[in-house]
């Protein structure tokens, strides 16, 4: 008697991802610790120090250092005196982040900035949708409109740093990314190491419309 050993079709689980885009801030004490212990961490790296470096000239465990940078506790004034000595810094200075303003940019329909991208290429045209320069994520992002026409050349090369994200609006295009081709159709996305050669290689359908999002490392 034969025995079946194929499993059953089990949906697909669905990928979990650590960061909750819909997660609300606990307190705004906790943003004020969480504020506070980016500042440690960044004047401590500013300096060249190691967490135990600085619990040798401080005279805190290093512990009680790590729960600060990572604001799981909130310093007593004393132990910000005694850090402000270390870093040769005023107290204030560690609530500089919670004071600071966070950007925010809306750009409304016809006021984006066409502007001409390092080794854009003949037809492609780029319209910057927002910009928000060097901020404390550390990651800067360049978010773009981008719309080829019958006077658009191809051009499967572009080279890049950083992580990119297409998302098809209108029109068909093959898009090459290394060594693969993509028909990408409006609704598909496409998202990539942007360092491998990548770009559109075939016009299908024009005008072709589509969103480019590319991040990558302050410098």
């Amino acid at each position: 008697m034969d025995i079946d050993t194929d499993e059953p079709n089990l949906p697909r689980a669905k990928p979990a991802f650590d960061q909750d885009p819909h997660r609300v801030r606990e307190l705004s004490e906790r943003n004020l610790e969480m504020a506070i212990g980016r500042s440690v961490r960044a004047f401590r790296r500013a300096q060249g120090m190691t967490v135990a470096d600085l619990a040798g000239v401080t005279g805190l465990s290093i512990g009680m250092l790590s729960k600060i940078e990572n604001g799981i506790t909130s310093p007593s004034l004393t132990t910000l005196q005694i850090l402000s000595h270390a870093f040769s810094t005023p107290v204030t200075s560690f609530f500089r982040g919670f004071e600071e303003r966070r950007e925010v940019q809306h750009v409304k329909a016809g006021d984006h900035i066409e502007i001409e991208r390092r080794g854009t290429r003949a037809g492609h045209q780029y319209h910057l949708l927002g910009h928000i320069g060097s901020n404390d994520s550390g990651v800067l992002v360049e978010p773009y409109l981008i719309t080829l026409t019958t006077e658009s050349d191809t051009f499967p090369a572009f080279q890049h740093d950083g992580i990119e994200l297409l998302y098809m609006l209108e029109g068909e295009v093959e898009y090459r990314h290394g060594d693969q081709l993509f028909h990408l159709k409006p609704g598909d996305s496409l998202f990539f190491d942007a360092d491998a050669q990548h770009g559109p290689e075939v016009l299908v359908k024009l005008p072709a419309r589509y969103l480019s999002v590319i991040s990558y490392k302050q410098a």
